[in-house]
């Protein structure tokens, strides 16, 4: 039986994702495993490691979940180190502005595929991966500040069920 790792997503549109990755010739020496352009989502819920047969159930309680909801807009409005309370810092990542339509979509689709989070979303799509050993041989002074406001916006219409190949 084949298992797959899969979890749902807002898949950004092209354009998005091009200005996204386009960050990454701003700081060209950060020892960091860059995101595929193709692969710069929003998670909404991570299901792990599932088998085939389980995601003609998982698509169809996703759909049911996601047709209640109207298309709403995400607003990116940062890229900055992340998580927040993580010191050093694991990854780089733009951060959005809090939306109640999107908080509401991930808690329902959390509860009806039975993934419970205990903590307030605040959407976030990863740029890149820090690599701890290399980092921690930068001189504290010499590490880049990432800290960059910005403004995009894009419409939600769908949500997708995505495959994570490690």
């Amino acid at each position: 039986m084949k298992r797959r790792r899969i979890f749902i997503a807002i898949n950004l549109p092209e354009n998005i994702k091009k200005k996204l990755a386009d960050y990454r010739e701003k700081w060209p020496d950060l020892p960091a495993r860059w995101t595929k352009t193709d692969n710069i989502h929003i998670t909404l819920v991570f299901l792990g490691y599932v088998s085939d047969e389980q995601i003609p159930e998982i698509c169809k309680a996703a759909e049911e979940t996601v047709s209640k909801y109207n298309s709403f807009d995400v607003n990116l409005n940062k890229i900055c180190y992340g998580p927040l309370d993580k010191k050093p810092p694991r990854m780089i990542w733009t951060t959005g502005e809090k939306v109640n339509e999107l908080s509401s979509l991930k808690n329902e689709l959390g509860e009806k595929l039975g993934v419970f989070e205990n903590r307030e979303f605040t959407p976030h799509i990863t740029l890149a991966r820090i690599s701890q050993w290399a980092w921690q041989r930068i001189e504290p002074e010499e590490r880049p500040e990432i800290n960059e406001d910005i403004d995009l916006s894009f419409p939600v219409n769908s949500v997708e069920i995505m495959e994570s190949i490690l």
